[in-house]
Parts: C-alpha cells; structure tokens; sequence
C-alpha cells in the first residue's frame, strides 16, 4: 500500500502574518502541517499542486520550504496561476521539495504537468506538454498512472470555466488511449470535488486557507484540508478528505 498526501492552494505570503479573504494563509498552511504530521500511517509521498504563493515573492516560497523541512518524506510540487515558475524554482532547489515532473513509486508512475500560463488565471497545456505527455504514457503502459496539474481538466461549475483548463479536449484524447491512466489530480478550485470520467478519476482538493462552496462562493466558516490517497499494487486506490478543525 503506498499512501500520498496532496496538499494544495497554500497562498503564502512573503510577511507571515498577511491575509487572504481575512484569514492569515500561513497560519492555516501550518495547522494542516501539524495534522499530516500526526496522521498514522504517516504518508510516503506529499504533492503540492500549485498557488503555492499569492504574491510570487522569495520569501513566501521560503516559508513554504521552512513549514516543511522536518517532513521525511518526498515532497513533489508543481505550480499554479499564482506562482512564478522561475522564483520558486530558486528558491525550492536549496530544499528537499522537488519540480520534477515525473516519478515512479512502484508500479505507480506520477506525472506532473505545467498548467499556467504567465499573468493569467486560466490554464492551458502546451503542444510540447502534450507530446511528452502521449510519449510518457506509451513508455509506461505497464504501470499504473497518476497525473497531477493546477488547473481542473473537468467542468466543476459553470461559474469555473473561465478559468479551467481551457484546452482539455486536447488532454481527453490523450487519457481516452490510455487505459493505465488511473487519477488525475487537480487544486485550484478551494473545494473538494470528485467525478469519474472514462473510468478516470478527477479529484480536486481544499485549499490549505479559504474555501469556496459548491456555489463558489466564499465559505469562511469552511475547514482547510488537504487528501489522502492510498494505492494498492493492483491498481485501486481509496482516497478522503481530511479538514482541519481550525475555525471554532
């Protein structure tokens, strides 16, 4: 049994004590740490699925690595529409927190994908992304697949679209060939959410701070969380939500 934690949408700051929708986002990342570090069985595996920063400063990423160094884990992160690609990279190199895009883990392959494009809130694959991607899942047709990325691939709500992943048909016709596909994951959207689509699966996590509700409306009185995942070698996996009791 392998057991991953996806924590997702931290928003750091560079001054710890700044807000987010009135609520100090690296206070909320740390109770969600603390709680990962007491989960039994401990996780063999973090991923951070973007928007790791809200305002794309060293210092917010520095948090990141510092709230994290005491994790024995392997840490994977990819970035969101909120990070700048280049600043993160400097700075989580001198970490143990990893940008590269494809691992294996048993008969499990994880592959990581850049979602963002520059300035904007949407997201969208690239031609070359999307070719390493179909070369990856030919390479791998022996294992069991994980995709990872920042933007949701599947309509969540109408009040989303804008700001989804604006060429997901291009991502369809890839999955559609490849049955060993088993989950794609996805931040972005503040809200749990789950759907299956040609017998894969789409999750998409809370963010570590604020939530939207199902409405997509601000939900301040929401919990924080991030979700767990267990993966059998036969190619099954469980997976839940866990909140943080962190407002009263």
């Amino acid at each position: 049994m392998l057991h991953i934690a996806q924590i997702t949408d931290t928003h750091l700051f560079c001054d710890r004590a700044q807000t987010l929708w009135d609520l100090q986002t690296a206070a909320s990342f740390q109770a969600v740490i603390q709680r990962l570090q007491q989960l039994e069985p401990q996780p063999d595996i973090l991923l951070l699925t973007g928007d790791l920063s809200q305002d794309m400063t060293p210092e917010s990423y520095q948090h990141l690595c510092d709230e994290l160094k005491f994790l024995d884990i392997p840490i994977y992160a990819l970035p969101g529409n909120h990070d700048d690609l280049d600043t993160m990279a400097k700075v989580l190199k001198k970490s143990s927190i990893s940008l590269q895009n494809e691992f294996t883990v048993s008969n499990w392959q994880f592959l990581l994908l850049n979602s963002t494009i520059p300035d904007r809130e949407e997201g969208y694959l690239s031609a070359e992304t999307l070719t390493w991607l179909e070369q990856k899942l030919q390479q791998n047709r022996d294992r069991f697949i994980i995709i990872a990325l920042h933007h949701p691939p599947i309509a969540v709500t109408p009040k989303w679209e804008k700001s989804m992943l604006q060429n997901a048909d291009d991502l369809f016709a890839i999955l559609d060939c490849a049955p060993q596909v088993k989950l794609v994951l996805f931040g972005h959207i503040h809200q749990a959410f789950e759907r299956e689509r040609e017998e894969i699966l789409y999750l998409g996590t809370p963010s570590t701070c604020q939530q939207f509700d199902e409405n997509d409306e601000l939900a301040p009185k929401q919990q924080p969380g991030l979700r767990l995942i267990d993966l059998t070698s036969d190619g099954t996996l469980k997976t839940r939500v866990e909140r943080i009791a962190y407002f009263s």
